[in-house]
């Protein structure tokens, strides 16, 4: 998702509001906003992966590999 796609989603927003959005427009617009909410998801996810914790002792914990072990996922993704 680049700036271009966030300027049209704001464009088609703004259009909506004024003047109402042809059929095609409406597609484009949902296309536009899911793509924005799985980069958002996509940038959430991995800022919360690299989460470290530091233990009263020193160490660290990985957060991820916390919560893999926690939910059995094993850390590693299966092969389709």
């Amino acid at each position: 998702m680049d700036m271009a796609d966030i300027a049209r989603i704001n464009e088609l927003y703004k259009k909506m509001k004024e003047t109402g959005l042809t059929p095609e427009e409406k597609e484009e617009q949902a296309r536009l906003r899911g793509e924005y909410i799985q980069a958002v998801r996509r940038n959430m996810r991995c800022q919360l992966e690299s989460i470290k914790i530091q233990n009263p002792d020193g160490s660290l914990t990985d957060v991820k590999e916390r919560h893999d072990k926690k939910y059995g996922r094993g850390g590693k993704k299966p092969q389709a």
